[in-house]
């Protein structure tokens, strides 16, 4: 066996480039870190043939002096920290001084670089780890690192590299993930002499639309909390826009790139009431800690970090996130598109909440042919007919005349109003003004008009259609009462006048038996009749309309997946997402027009009603600028 040796510096350099470059994109990483860590307002990087043959970044940063120049290659030397207590609170992106030894051991470099101060610039080279003495060079103030021919002198790692279209979008990858937290910063991308990517100074909003595209600045959500030395900002994107992968998910810890599984995990609990379980939301959030709270210096290549007081980060963000996504886009369905410069239709009929669509009116035309138009007047709903339907949806959803009619701003019938007469039975309303934008009682989902095929609510409000898929709407309203009901007191149960049999497995009768004190809690009252039988003697008042056989089986069947009480306890939510799915009013289902108004209402006012327990949208708007184009008005 050998002698133990010291490794020479040139090695140790290699062996240190094995976990700090592990290929081009990581070289250009820390060319980039240290760009900005010089203070850099433009930053340009020019590529060639995916970084394997080429790596030149240029900065107009601060810049390094002649003294410093040849001692920036030498491993471990650096300027941002000179103690234990400048690395415990480290808020640089780079601090370890081997970034630039690792690459110049495996590489071709060239390092030229001029002060604000300085006359003229100052060159370094380095080839294969051998530095050769500073000359002067024609530069302007900042910093240029050229690193040519990666990995030229250690063929078995160049060999594991991939193509050059691979190794290109590896590089592009960090670039834009370096660009998307710094927007206020200028970059250029040139890949074999072509402009790849031209990022201007901007905002953050700009930035990230520019780089995650229109359509997720479109259907994210802007975040920005604070809760004493923790800020976040950014954006999540609406559940509608998630993905199978986890390509589109960006999480900053200051301004620095990172892959945690607190954060990642933080986010994820977050959208779990409204997404899928096999879908990933898409966000771009950054988060400000204080430097002393995060350890950085646990990762080669610093993706990942520790914080301090991991439990708080994680609540904060999972608070910051939640409660973000909890606000629904039904607060902002009522603004109508200023911007459309579509006709105006002065005689467009004038919809109430509680009338039922208009209804033609034939006269004789000037030259003897039936011709039609409708009357702003509408006929009244029969009640009547109404009154058995209500009676069930009032259990659903508590009192809804007194919510709708203050929503609406109307007075009920026989109130003193001034000189203003209420309507007479029988006899038509009085036409209502046309629906304006500028109508402060106008409800953002506005009111119903139809049900199409007893599936969809066709609902008119000042900015256009909305169409609202009644099934899922009314799950996420049931399963946010049901959520509510639950940590307050458990399910209030209703009893049954005559309880329900039906035959049941072993598995089912065990758990009946077994978990009878959380069926309580659930609003069940099962009992055992025999080895095969169960009967049901009370239900969740909640969900009186469903049946109570198959929502007890489903209730059984959830119970006796998830096992034991502490494990239903942290899944509670799956549990009563699928009550909630099941008490739901079902499709083909008809509904009075005073139904379908206090869905819209309930809506308005639940949390995360944009999407079903299964992350589906609940409802859409088409704009009135939109049905236009459909019919080439305006053409």
């Amino acid at each position: 066996m050998s002698r133990i040796h010291r490794l020479p510096d040139h090695l140790v350099n290699q062996i240190a480039a094995g976990e700090v470059v592990e290929r081009p994109a990581s070289a250009l990483k820390e060319l980039l870190e240290n760009s900005l860590d010089a203070d850099a307002s433009r930053i340009t990087v020019d590529l060639g043939q995916g970084g394997i043959q080429l790596i030149r970044v240029n900065d107009d940063g601060n810049g390094i002096s002649q003294d410093d120049l040849s001692l920036a290659l030498h491993r471990h030397a650096t300027s941002k920290i000179s103690s234990l207590d400048d690395l415990e609170q480290v808020s640089t992106l780079g601090f370890r001084g081997e970034g630039l030894a690792s690459i110049a051991s495996v590489s071709r470099m060239t390092l030229v670089s001029r002060t604000a101060d300085s006359e003229h610039a100052w060159s370094v080279s380095a080839l294969d780890g051998a530095l050769e003495a500073p000359e002067p060079a024609a530069h302007a103030p900042g910093t240029t690192v050229e690193v040519a021919d990666i990995y030229f002198n250690t063929p078995a790692r160049r060999k594991f590299l991939k193509s050059e279209s691979t190794e290109f979008a590896h590089c592009a990858t960090v670039f834009e993930r370096v660009a998307l937290a710094y927007p206020h910063v200028e970059f250029l991308l040139r890949h074999n002499g072509r402009v790849v990517n031209r990022l201007p100074s901007e905002s953050l909003a700009d930035r990230v639309g520019r780089l995650l595209g229109k359509d997720f600045v479109a259907a994210a959500l802007d975040i920005d909390e604070a809760a004493g030395p923790l800020a976040i900002a950014g954006f999540a994107a609406s559940p509608s826009l998630s993905k199978a992968g986890r390509d589109a998910q960006y999480c900053f810890v200051n301004g620095r790139f990172v892959r945690d599984k607190l954060l990642a995990h933080a986010v994820r609990q977050a959208y779990r009431d409204v997404l899928h379980h096999e879908r990933q939301p898409c966000y771009a959030l950054f988060l400000r800690v204080p430097p002393e709270a995060v350890d950085v210096n646990v990762h080669p290549t610093k993706v990942e970090v520790r914080f301090r007081e991991s439990q708080a980060v994680h609540q904060f963000v999972f608070h910051a996130v939640n409660r973000r996504l909890a606000t629904t886009r039904t607060r902002e369905a009522g603004q109508a598109d200023t911007g459309d410069d579509r006709p105006a239709d002065t005689d467009a009929p004038a919809i109430r909440p509680d009338t039922a669509s208009p209804t033609p009116h034939y006269s004789a035309g000037g030259n003897g042919s039936a011709s039609f138009a409708y009357r702003g007047g509408t006929r009244p709903l029969d009640l009547k007919a109404a009154e058995g339907g209500l009676d069930t949806y009032r259990l659903l959803f508590g009192d809804i005349e007194s919510r709708e009619r203050a929503s609406a701003g109307v007075r009920p019938a026989g109130s003193d109003d001034g000189d203003v007469p209420a309507p007479q039975t029988g006899s038509p309303l009085a036409p209502a003004p046309a629906l304006t934008t500028g109508d402060d009682t106008l409800p953002p989902l506005g009111f119903a008009i139809a049900q199409l095929h007893g599936v969809y609510v066709l609902a008119q409000n000042a900015a256009g259609l909305i169409i609202v898929d009644m099934h899922a709407a009314h799950e996420r309203i049931v399963y946010e009462r049901l959520k509510r009901a639950f940590d307050r007191d458990g399910l209030p149960n209703q009893p049954l006048l005559i309880p329900v049999t039906f035959p049941a497995d072993r598995f089912e009768v065990a758990t009946a038996a077994d978990q009878a004190e959380l069926l309580a809690r659930l609003g069940f009252e099962l009992t055992v009749l025999g080895p095969a039988q169960l009967a049901v003697r009370a239900r969740p008042a909640l969900l009186a309309d469903a049946d109570p056989v198959s929502l007890a089986r489903a209730t059984l069947a959830e119970v006796r997946e998830l096992g034991a009480s502490e494990a239903i306890t942290a899944r509670r939510d799956e549990m009563l997402a699928t009550m909630a799915c099941h008490g739901a009013v079902r499709a083909n289902r008809p509904l009075t027009l005073t139904e379908m108004n206090a869905l819209l209402r309930d809506m308005e006012a639940t949390e995360r009603s944009d999407q079903c327990n299964h992350g589906r949208p609940t409802w859409r708007q088409l704009s009135m600028k939109e049905l236009d184009g459909l019919f080439l008005r305006g053409q």
